[in-house]
């Protein structure tokens, strides 16, 4: 087709267009603007997976995480540039500024996320979580998690504040409420309270790092592992697959026993109450040949004391060590059996008993 054809083509276009109303011409415009923005972006998308291949998950994986961001700033240019064409009154071309403005700052506002997701994700690929010596990939793990969540939320508030700030309505009205906060100011500071005290207490925890990723804890006379660092709590898998869900400023006011904190290497202890005719000399070489059988042992501590004695039992304890608290709960389990077995076989009478005297009484006659 020449030039003539397409100049009359458009005058054809223009001629339809005219019995149409100007916001229907208007929205159809920006409408398809964001169509053929949309589909572009589609196709461009799909160009690059087949280029890219398989072989390649870093890039693919890019490609995924930018997809929606980049798909949502290309309509919003492509409206933007049809915008001073369009034929719409100036009140309703202001709307729509309106609109692609606070689009945008969202849009700002999400590709930080995205960003700052992909980089703690690549800082903490350094590190391996699944291996025994784990405690400095735990360190780093619990520090990114932590402070990307609270990234996340700073994020969040200062987007949503961005575009508030963007009508002149709600400005206005946010400098009249601050004008006369009062009682309801105070209301709501203690409403918030719980959540900025998770929020500070998961900075602290950041920071201090009292807990960190699979640390073995004892809290609320429950045993497991610290399984997920939330924005508000904290995730612990129990030794029976139950979850328990802990507040975070739970570990900035409370107790709790933290079994992994300088170290994975762990002593575990055996208690044992037996008979006051136990040979505790030979208790002992017997806990040493246990040991040294077993494979889970790290062979660095292992001792057998008499710690208490009791008018009908003394109590042994014995202390063994492994590298990681699992380990050293299935050694302290083959500890106490073996023991056991061991005295029901050599020393039977070195088991507990219960004493009594039988005295006959005679009877007058």
């Amino acid at each position: 087709m020449d030039g003539a054809g397409w100049r009359a083509l458009v005058w054809r276009i223009e001629d339809w267009l005219s019995w149409l109303p100007a916001e229907a011409v208007a929205a159809a415009m920006l409408a398809g603007a964001a169509a053929i923005a949309f589909l572009a972006h589609r196709t461009f998308v799909r160009l690059v997976r087949r280029f890219i291949g398989p072989g390649r998950p870093a890039l693919q994986s890019f490609v995924t995480r930018v997809y929606r961001p980049a798909r949502l700033a290309l309509m919003i240019f492509a409206v933007a540039f049809v915008l001073p064409a369009a034929p719409m009154s100036s009140e309703a071309a202001a709307t729509v500024g309106q609109m692609l403005l606070v689009a945008f700052i969202a849009l700002v506002g999400w590709s930080a996320v995205v960003a700052l997701s992909m980089a703690t994700d690549l800082y903490v690929r350094r590190f391996r979580i699944d291996v025994e010596d784990n405690l400095l990939a735990r360190k780093h793990m619990t520090q990114v998690s932590v402070l990307r969540r609270t990234a996340v939320v700073l994020i969040g508030v200062v987007t949503v504040s961005a575009a508030l700030m963007t009508f002149d309505s709600v400005r206005q009205y946010g400098v009249s409420l601050f004008a006369s906060a009062g009682a309801a100011g105070l209301v709501v500071g203690l409403a918030a309270r719980p959540v900025l005290s998770n929020l500070i207490a998961g900075v602290q925890i950041a920071i201090t790092q009292p807990i960190r990723i699979d640390d073995a804890v004892v809290v609320e006379n429950e045993w497991g592992w610290i399984e997920e660092i939330g924005g508000s709590y904290v995730v612990i898998r129990l030794w029976d697959l139950r979850r328990l869900i802990v507040p975070l400023s739970y570990f900035i006011e409370k107790p709790f026993q933290n079994w992994t904190r300088n170290s994975a290497e762990i002593i575990g202890s055996v208690m044992l109450y037996v008979d006051h005719t136990v040979p505790v000399p030979r208790v002992r070489e017997r806990l040493q040949e246990i040991v040294e059988q077993s494979p889970l042992w790290d062979r660095k501590v292992v001792n057998l004391q008499v710690t208490d004695s009791k008018p009908d039992v003394v109590e042994l304890r014995a202390l063994v060590s492994a590298r990681s608290s699992p380990r050293v709960w299935d050694l302290r389990c083959e500890v106490r059996e073996k023991l056991i077995a061991f005295l029901q076989a050599d020393y039977p009478g070195a088991l507990p008993k219960l004493r009594a005297e039988m005295r006959e009484v005679e009877r007058a006659a």
